[in-house]
C-alpha cells in the first residue's frame, strides 16, 4: 500500500528511544516502521511483539537503564538534557 510519510519533530524520553531504536535494529527496521507498527497494533488492540522480542526488550531496558512503566505515561515532566544535547545517539 502506498502511503505518504512526514517528517516530524516528535520528542520521545532519551533511554525510551534508546530501547526502540534497539528494537528496530534487531528486527531490522527503521524506527519510522517499528512506531508505526506499535501505533497499528495498538490502535486495533493487538500484541504486537513476540515472547522472544519482548525477553529482548526486557533486556534493552536493563542496558539502557529504562525504569518508566505504563504507571508512568501520564507523570512525566520535561527535566533539561544533562549534555544539553537533544541527540540521545
Amino acid at each position: 500500500m502506498k502511503v505518504e510519510r512526514v517528517q516530524t519533530g516528535v520528542r520521545l524520553e532519551k533511554k525510551l528511544l534508546k530501547v526502540l531504536k534497539a528494537v528496530a535494529e534487531l528486527r531490522d527496521m527503521s524506527l519510522g516502521d517499528l512506531l508505526e507498527g506499535i501505533v497499528l497494533h495498538a490502535f486495533e488492540n493487538r500484541a504486537l511483539f513476540s515472547t522472544e522480542t519482548l525477553a529482548a526488550i526486557a533486556e534493552f531496558r536493563r542496558i539502557y537503564g529504562l525504569e518508566l512503566t505504563l504507571a508512568d505515561a501520564h507523570h512525566m515532566s520535561e527535566s533539561a538534557p544533562e549534555d544539553g544535547c537533544d541527540d540521545p545517539s
